[in-house]
């Protein structure tokens, strides 16, 4: 892909420290948890990965935006235990992106 991509939140201890590497980002990558929601609230882009069977009514289904957080970009399984596909739509729109 030519991208830098790294583990970046690895060893953080403390959650004002995470935030200060989110804030270093240019692009999060993850699933639903705090960490995406820190993404978020701080305005960076943001690509959350959510599985079908489980997903927050909060991510309004079959929406690809939030109408929390303008920064994220939401990827939904469309079948329960299927992340290839989702997977491989994060790839292709990582290609083609411009950070």
């Amino acid at each position: 892909m030519g991208r830098n991509l790294d583990q970046a939140a690895t060893g953080a201890k403390e959650f004002l420290e995470t935030a200060r590497i989110i804030a270093g980002l240019d692009l999060m990558i993850t699933v639903d948890t705090s960490i995406a929601h820190l993404a978020g609230a701080l305005d960076k882009p943001v690509w959350i990965l959510l599985p079908d069977a489980h997903t927050d009514r909060r991510w309004l289904r079959g929406r690809s935006d939030s109408r929390r957080y303008g920064s994220a970009r939401l990827y939904c399984q469309e079948a329960l235990r299927t992340w290839d596909p989702v997977l491989r739509q994060v790839a292709a729109d990582l290609e083609g992106e411009t950070l």
